[in-house]
């Protein structure tokens, strides 16, 4: 299999090109990324990839890649993703989210059907927000659920969406879609909950909790999240969407107070860790927990979303392979193993940008 992924340098797409060649070896994988804030060439390192810096909205170029790597297979996790971000400037969201997506759909059509006829395949990596919420007692959102999206970002996501739904009615394009819950685990950009949340921590920083911190979100691995696309790329029916979730429906305040326990214990067991971390609550005897400050909520803010994975189980197996707390464990392990490349990917003024003004997604 020959393999373009956009956005692999971003989070998830960073994790699912480690998972690829792991599991994968003898194939080919090339990686189109425009390095935006949120990608880093540096998740990346080690792994045997073609590289290419390029915005998916260049046609041509993605026409050009198409071609002269022989490519059959296209993953797309490029996009504009953080729901913050697109309250505050829509119009990046408009021009990633359904342009690029447009531009790669455009492409590939002329490639793969206009052109040399090669069986093929386009999977789209979508979110559970396109979805809208759910009240406390409504049923998890199914691949069936009507489309209501209540923000710039899951609005933009929903017509990208249709996009691919309509190139596979209308013009043949062998597609499938993805629709996933809350990710989380390495290489995560801070802007992000967790990650957020931990290096506030670690800086002994303010714990911005949106409203009443009970924003309720099913929480995947993004490991578990690759090993979904993996199956649907490998024995999903084309045309169709599956829904991949963690099983792990959380509030945000409860994943927070963990994240605070976890970091207390972790310096209680490694004294080291006051010493690079002098700010920390933690490191002058105090509970992380009293970082926590409330902070007016984000502008309608979804309540809960919940994922029904009952026809990627049912179809093709899948199954999360660890729980929320496994997971989490081994994220908060990995960002304290990993503060260079953390460090390395936020500069001075935008780190203390996002810790003022970003809070729990």
């Amino acid at each position: 299999m020959k393999l373009l992924v956009t956005g692999g340098a971003g989070f998830i797409g960073a994790n699912f090109v480690h998972y690829w060649r792991d599991r994968h070896p003898g194939d080919t994988v090339v990686v189109l990324d425009a390095l935006t804030y949120a990608g880093n060439r540096a998740s990346l390192a080690g792994v045997d990839v073609d590289f290419v810096s390029g915005d998916i909205r260049d046609e041509s170029l993605v026409e050009g890649l198409l071609r002269e790597r022989d490519i059959d297979t296209l993953v797309h996790f490029a996009a504009e993703s953080h729901v913050d971000r697109s309250i505050h400037g829509p119009d990046a969201f408009v021009d990633t989210n359904i342009l690029g997506t447009h531009s790669l759909l455009k492409a590939a059509r002329t490639v793969w059907l206009k052109g040399s006829g090669t069986p093929h395949r386009f999977h789209h990596v979508s979110t559970d927000e396109v979805y809208g919420t759910l009240a406390a007692n409504d049923a998890a959102f199914s691949e069936s659920t009507p489309y209501a999206p209540n923000s710039p970002y899951s609005a933009t996501k929903a017509a990208s969406d249709h996009l691919v739904r309509a190139y596979h009615h209308t013009y043949g394009l062998q597609v499938t879609t993805s629709n996933c819950s809350n990710n989380y685990g390495p290489y995560q950009f801070p802007e992000k909950l967790i990650p957020l949340f931990l290096i506030n921590a670690l800086h002994g920083r303010a714990l911005p909790i949106y409203g009443d911190g009970q924003q309720i979100r099913d929480w995947l691995h993004v490991e578990d999240h690759c090993l979904g696309i993996d199956l649907v790329i490998a024995k999903g029916r084309v045309g169709e969407t599956y829904n991949v979730g963690g099983g792990a429906e959380l509030a945000n305040l409860t994943v927070i107070d963990t994240l605070c326990a976890a970091v207390d214990a972790a310096f209680a067991a490694d004294p080291s860790l006051a010493a690079r971390f002098p700010d920390a609550a933690a490191a002058k005897g105090a509970p992380s927990a009293s970082l926590k400050t409330t902070v007016a909520d984000r502008p309608g803010h979804d309540r809960r979303y919940a994922i029904d994975a009952r026809k990627i189980s049912d179809e093709l197996g899948y199954a999360p392979q660890r729980s929320f707390a496994q997971g989490f464990a081994a994220t908060l392990d990995w960002y304290l193993a990993n503060e260079a490349w953390w460090r390395s990917v936020i500069d001075g003024s935008y780190r203390d940008w996002v810790a003022t003004n970003y809070s729990a997604r």
